[in-house]
């Protein structure tokens, strides 16, 4: 089953033996077992059984809590992992190590050719699409990785190509009623936004528990800076998935018309677009989908699902740090 999205407002969350059970205004909405749970969202407000809290710690499932819009507010999750050696070399490699420059020059790689993927698949799809300029700017940003040895001048190329990527974004959108003028966000403030926004925040969640089962310390990242409550580690994996997992669905949301332009709402105060209860629901649907959905892996040349490559991508951070492979190499696909 994967992840459990709950969307109904002051929701009850509890369980009978080994089974999940999710009511609202005394009707039964879930009953799952728990064995086919791998992780809880809760977006708006619900209420968890203590019975519940322990059993998800016991079965090392995490329990995230994100507002009705999708911003991320905090989550459950077991103790951390007693691999220390994993975070012994997580720690030894902070700062502007060899190690830590050559990690983030995979992660901006990852990202920037999985954005030339996105914009030659699309211009393939769609032939009349100008996006050969957007192209070459991210062809730009990739070609001095290799010879690039500071992280800021890496976060520069990394800003760069992604600034490229969304000059054509909104040429891939094909649906009347949606547009896109420039990634804004707390708030968002247009429904393509509101959806990018939405689903980044799904993703992390994903991302994080993958972090957390290979034993990492989420908050240590390399390509993010530090900040106070910032899981650094988490968004630096998140970068190579944002275009694969994220922008791919939004996309085929907009352009299959999953939704409408009906389905969004404009706060008159703050001017944040809100996705409705009917849209968010289609929308998890479809983002469940393509994490359960299978693709050749292009190192280990085996199928996998996307969730499960979550969990792949942090393995091999960890063997790179612990010396264990010459070089970490990030998810590109073709």
């Amino acid at each position: 089953m994967g992840t459990v999205y709950i969307t109904a407002d002051d929701a009850f969350v509890g369980k009978t033996d080994e089974r999940l059970l999710v009511k609202a205004n005394k009707d039964k909405l879930l009953d799952v077992p728990l064995i086919k749970v791998e992780g809880i969202v809760v977006l708006g407000r619900a209420t968890v059984s203590p019975a519940v809290v322990n059993e998800l710690l016991e079965r090392h499932i995490t329990l995230s809590f994100l507002t009705e819009t999708g911003r991320y507010l905090g989550r459950l999750e077991p103790e951390m992992t007693k691999n220390i050696f994993v975070r012994k070399a997580q720690w030894q490699a902070a700062g502007e190590t060899e190690k830590a420059v050559h990690l983030v020059k995979g992660f901006v790689r990852g990202k920037l050719k999985n954005y030339r993927m996105m914009l030659l698949r699309q211009g393939r799809k769609y032939a009349a699409l100008d996006i050969d300029g957007a192209v070459s700017r991210i062809e730009n940003a990739i070609a001095p990785i290799d010879e690039t040895n500071k992280i800021d001048s890496l976060r520069g190329l990394e800003g760069a190509g992604s600034a490229g990527y969304f000059s054509a974004f909104n040429q891939l959108i094909r649906s009347e009623g949606f547009s896109f003028n420039g990634r804004n966000r707390r708030p968002p403030t247009d429904p393509v936004n509101a959806l990018l926004s939405f689903g980044y925040s799904l993703l992390r969640h994903d991302i994080q528990s993958a972090v957390n089962v290979v034993g990492f310390d989420p908050y240590l990242g390399y390509l993010h800076c530090q900040h106070y409550g910032r899981p650094g580690l988490a968004l630096d994996l998140m970068e190579e998935f944002r275009p694969l997992v994220v922008d791919a669905v939004v996309l085929s949301t907009i352009n299959l018309q999953k939704l409408a332009p009906a389905d969004f709402t404009t706060e008159p105060l703050s001017n944040a677009v809100l996705l409705s209860k009917e849209g968010r629901r289609e929308f998890l649907k479809l983002y469940e989908e393509k994490k359960q959905s299978k693709f050749k892996h292009p190192v280990l040349g085996k199928q996998c699902t996307y969730q499960e490559a979550f969990e792949i991508q942090a393995r091999l951070v960890a063997k790179y740090l612990m010396d264990e492979i010459e070089k970490y190499p990030p998810l590109v696909l073709k």
